[in-house]
């Protein structure tokens, strides 16, 4: 049976056999029988082709690593846990921002807390200008969702709504940077997802309270481990439902 993740993967990064025959060291044959038939490389293969095409060995060969050892990778992937957002030291942000190469991504509903900040609107400008690709995703402040949320925290009506729009008053300007997308959703978030490369802080939401008195996670991801991709499934799954409302150039 073909393996689509695996030539999915190549595709999406612009690699062909003869690339991955080069990094791995083995001759095309081989690599056309990893796609073609669903081989499963060596595990050394196995984790230079994941790295190369920036996916996890679970997510290429689901069957190739044992439930029990993704298991305990994916504890291995927690860093730290949290018991509220504000306890996440302000210099753990600054360090995910500036430590960030390639993409940041960000799932919330107003996400007020990190808009606000001088120092990490500084910093997001910063990487904007040396083209890393970042994509938002906030809360549609029309939505019935951002009311529910202000009924639930106990909240004066349309104070979630106003939250929103005083954070994309404050983020629109990073969206005159082809790098950046901006995109509405209307989604009921179980979680708020602040992803930089390889490192993630997962807000889980508890109802009835604000996300600052919710918990955190601090996330690293681990070849071999899948708690990092289920977070990351979960924003790229909102991602695709906001796709018809998603606004560029600052829009209104």
């Amino acid at each position: 049976m073909p393996n689509e993740r695996l030539r999915e993967a190549l595709l999406r990064n612009g690699l062909d056999i003869a690339h991955v025959a080069e990094a791995t060291g083995v001759d095309e044959k081989t690599v056309e029988r990893w796609i073609a038939k669903g081989r499963t490389p060596y595990p050394r293969h196995r984790h230079k082709v994941a790295s190369l095409v920036k996916e996890t060995e679970n997510y290429l060969w689901p069957d190739a690593i044992a439930p029990e050892r993704v298991s305990a990778i994916g504890g291995s992937e927690v860093v730290k846990v949290y018991p509220h957002r504000n306890s996440v030291p302000h210099d753990l942000w600054s360090r995910l921002v500036d430590a960030a190469v390639e993409r940041i991504d960000i799932l919330v509903l107003a996400g007020l807390f990190l808009t606000e900040d001088p120092a990490t609107a500084k910093a997001l400008h910063r990487k904007v200008s040396e083209g890393i690709s970042i994509r938002l995703l906030f809360g549609d402040p029309a939505a019935d969702e951002a009311e529910k949320r202000a009924s639930e925290e106990r909240l004066a009506g349309g104070t979630v709504a106003a939250r929103i729009q005083n954070a994309l008053a404050l983020i629109r300007p990073l969206t005159v940077f082809d790098s950046v997308e901006l995109r509405y959703h209307q989604t009921t978030l179980y979680n708020s997802i602040f992803r930089f490369d390889d490192e993630m802080v997962v807000n889980m939401h508890v109802y009835g309270q604000p996300g600052a008195y919710a918990p955190a996670m601090h996330l690293r991801r681990l070849p071999g481990g899948d708690l990092f991709d289920t977070y990351t499934t979960s924003f790229e799954q909102v991602w695709t439902e906001a796709g018809e409302g998603k606004h560029k150039q600052g829009a209104a």
